[in-house]
């Protein structure tokens, strides 16, 4: 490298190539979205927090799903790029891992009703939420060590509307081969190991409905599982896509699509896939709407 190389200290975000009118646009219509997650799954959380009924594990994983949806949306306000790529990373790889226990849970509700209280104990639970967040942000945190150590000395132009990993190491100078490759093993390792153990357990579950005689109970039972399974195909369809498929030139901006719904439309609708579907939150809802009253 030669000694009159000038080297990168700050990056500029390409972003999406419109007019100023269709910015001011978006700008608006995202923001309300962004307000619109903010307040459904802080109402989620509230409730699941406030309401004793929904004290069990399956809301227990929840009100970490909507801590996680939250915080998509909030980790891409920072302007330093340790930090957000860390945050980001973090969370990603914690949700993937807490949708993972929720269909465990399923899986023990349906398959082992009368070993639930013990297999699916608090403590149990607790074990599991911690060693999600301890490996998401252990997981993010390599990708920071190994992203730091590359030089920057090209164009500052970073094709994306915030500091996605791959969109930067297209910017690198340096050799990023070990950058990919850890990249591709820890989507594999995050995406489709836990996506292959939960079509496992939604195998098992939905063998065990088909055995329940009565056409009310499966209806009940599969309903308790068929807003998870939404979420999960939505999720971990649209990472596979941006972080598996071959990337090229001509699908830099359909990442940048997928990557907006991966960020922010995904956490807009969990929390109203897991409500409307689910007749114990919307009770806790009204519930609470009737002490409002009372007061």
């Amino acid at each position: 490298m030669g000694s009159n190389q000038s080297w990168i200290t700050e990056f500029i975000l390409v972003g999406f190539q419109l007019s100023a009118e269709m910015e001011v646009l978006l700008f608006c219509i995202f923001f309300v979205l962004d307000v619109l997650n903010l307040l459904e799954n802080g109402l989620l959380l509230g409730l699941i927090w406030l309401d004793l009924r929904l004290h069990s594990p399956m809301f227990f994983f929840l009100s970490h799903l909507a801590i996680i949806d939250m915080s998509y949306a909030s980790s891409n306000l920072p302007h330093m790029l340790e930090n957000l790529m860390v945050l980001f990373l973090t969370f990603a790889a914690v949700e993937c891992l807490i949708l993972v226990a929720m269909s465990y849970d399923r899986f023990v509700a349906i398959c082992h009703p009368l070993q639930y209280t013990v297999l699916m104990s608090w403590r149990a639970c607790t074990i599991l939420a911690i060693t999600s967040w301890v490996c998401g942000f252990s997981l993010a945190l390599v990708h920071l060590i190994l992203f730091l150590r590359l030089p920057f000395c090209g164009s500052p132009e970073v094709n994306h509307f915030f500091c996605e990993i791959l969109s930067v190491l297209k910017v690198a100078c340096g050799d990023t081969w070990i950058n990919e490759i850890f990249v591709f093993a820890i989507a594999v390792f995050i995406l489709v190991g836990p996506l292959s153990l939960i079509l496992v357990s939604y195998v098992r579950i939905l063998w065990a409905i088909l055995k329940i005689k009565s056409k009310e109970g499966r209806r009940k039972a599969f309903s308790t599982c068929s807003s998870h399974f939404c979420v999960v195909g939505f999720y971990f369809g649209i990472a596979m896509m941006v972080y598996l498929v071959p990337d090229n030139s001509q699908r830099e901006e359909q990442q940048k699509i997928l990557s907006l719904f991966y960020t922010l439309f995904n956490p807009l609708l969990n929390p109203l896939v897991y409500s409307l579907r689910n007749a114990q939150v919307k009770a806790a809802f009204n519930r609470a709407l009737q002490k409002k009253k009372t007061f």
